[in-house]
């Protein structure tokens, strides 16, 4: 494959608007758009993925919900994270779902493995774990053979708001983030090695980095 363009966007960003930004990216695009991942920091917000039951929303308090358009259960975005919304073309890629997915995770664990961090996948459950924690949450909308939504990486943020969700649909799922783990990079500090990650775990020749906040 190609290029990647990679676009950091800033961050305390709010949920709605850059939902609609990705899906009018995927509605309009054609064969010869380039595919792009996306780099921010969102500010608080919970998300309820299609399959999502309010069940698992234990006491939000504050903190709004919105349903969305992606798979999976229900996370948390919030400053501290670094989220990472993948625009990719994988009908012309030739990436399957499950591939495009587990490309995710070993991007998070290469990362982390260059940070001395032992990390994994877990097939049934997709994300990245560290000692049973999960630390990157993982979640994707197809719509005729595009994607967005993509993957949150904990980097140093307030994990209290967990404590109000079952993470993913899991009761009792405990979650870590970077900085406990000896990582000391800010989120977007972080951006450039997973950038690098995902374009080498999918594929793609070069990566071109550009300023969009």
């Amino acid at each position: 494959m190609g290029t990647l363009t990679a676009r950091v966007l800033g961050h305390g960003l709010a949920y709605q608007p850059v939902l609609e930004k990705m899906q009018a990216f995927t509605r309009t695009r054609d064969e010869h758009t380039p595919d792009e991942v996306w780099f921010l920091e969102h500010e608080p917000v919970f998300t309820l993925g299609r399959n999502g039951k309010m069940e698992h929303i234990l006491d939000p308090g504050p903190i709004p919900v919105l349903p969305i358009d992606r798979g999976g259960q229900v996370t948390y975005h919030g400053p501290g994270q670094l989220v990472a919304y993948l625009l990719l073309d994988v009908r012309r890629n030739g990436l399957g779902v499950r591939e495009l997915v587990m490309a995710m995770e070993q991007a998070v664990i290469g990362l982390l493995a260059v940070h001395g961090v032992d990390a994994c996948g877990d097939r049934d459950a997709p994300g990245v774990y560290v000692d049973g924690r999960k630390i990157a949450a993982l979640g994707l909308r197809v719509s005729r053979g595009r994607t967005y939504h993509g993957l949150s990486l904990n980097v140093g943020m307030d994990l209290t708001p967990f404590r109000r969700i079952n993470p993913c649909g899991y009761a009792g799922l405990e979650v870590t983030q970077c900085r406990d783990l000896g990582i000391d990079e800010h989120p977007l500090e972080l951006a450039g090695s997973l950038g690098l990650q995902l374009a080498q775990q999918l594929g793609y020749q070069r990566i071109e980095w550009v300023l969009d906040g």
